[in-house]
């Protein structure tokens, strides 16, 4: 199975719209949205049927027995993340805890435990043959890295056979992107060309090449900046980077994605440029010797 990443530096660029006009494209029979802080692939791709949804449990959380509580305040007065509540009885702060355990091992009588606590949900969608993989992350967990891991590893046991994944990944260079870059095949950047744009660019064109992921660059929205679309070729060209194309900022294609269609549902000259994009993305991703 050959793994597509679709990354950006920041959020805005339109990474889930061309991800979404590349799994219909491809006709993709694996994808997955690794952003999982707030994943709205599902919102374009109208799937039919309803999700398995399994809970994910990440780094466990203190609780305290009442009953065996003798409110001794060693574990407030030794939990550095302020996660011990005071008023009639002693409770936790579930989204100060930290699960550190320092409460459970200072506790006299053994009335504190770590005990497992679900930070998100795993969602799977099998609908005619094809599978979707996601998730959500609950307020305030802190292991998104970790949930991104799980959300890969169920689409490729739940398509094993696919030729091809695409995976929207989350913007920025945080814990999700780390987890989506292990095992990606090629990673193809959507950048915005603002000077903010650029700067998160080159930081992601840092991070898959410190995982020696193989890269290339498209630029959306080009014609709102016709100079700094041209810094940014120029960066692919003097950092070796495939530049796949440019995409013009179109109102049908914004009209498109908030009626919950692909840009390439309609005919619109963003549709055309995505589909040139994908031409010579799956081209690189295919053909390069090094993947």
């Amino acid at each position: 199975m050959k793994q597509l990443l679709i990354l950006s530096g920041k959020g805005g660029t339109g990474k889930t719209t061309i991800a979404a006009a590349f799994i219909k494209l491809s006709a993709a029979k694996a994808y997955a949205d690794c952003d999982v802080d707030a994943p709205n692939l599902h919102l374009i791709m109208g799937q039919n049927s309803e999700p398995g949804k399994i809970d994910f449990y990440g780094l466990p959380k203190a609780e305290i027995n009442r009953e065996l509580c003798i409110k001794c305040d060693r574990c407030r007065q030794n939990c550095r993340f302020d996660a011990i509540l005071v008023n009639e009885e002693y409770t936790i702060d579930a989204f100060a805890c930290e699960g550190c355990g320092v409460c459970e091992a200072l506790c006299p009588v053994g009335a504190v435990a770590l005990k497992p606590a679900a930070a998100g949900e795993l969602m799977l969608y099998s609908d005619e043959g094809r599978i979707f993989s996601t998730a959500r992350l609950k307020m305030g967990s802190g292991t998104s890295g970790m949930l991104v891991t799980e959300v890969k590893k169920q689409m490729r046991s739940a398509a094993e056979n696919a030729e091809l994944a695409i995976i929207d990944g989350s913007p920025g260079i945080g814990c999700p992107v780390i987890a989506s870059l292990s095992g990606a095949d090629m990673v193809l950047i959507v950048a915005e060309p603002s000077v903010s744009g650029i700067s998160d660019m080159e930081r992601i064109v840092k991070t898959a090449a410190a995982f020696q992921t193989e890269a290339a660059v498209c630029v959306n929205k080009y014609d709102t900046n016709i100079a700094n679309t041209e810094r940014i070729k120029e960066y692919c060209r003097t950092n070796n980077l495939p530049f796949v194309g440019r995409i013009p900022f179109d109102p049908e294609a914004v009209k498109a994605i908030n009626d919950g269609l692909t840009v390439i549902d309609i005919d619109c000259p963003a549709g055309i440029a995505v589909r040139e994009v994908f031409n010579k993305t799956i081209k690189l991703l295919f053909d390069t010797s090094t993947i």
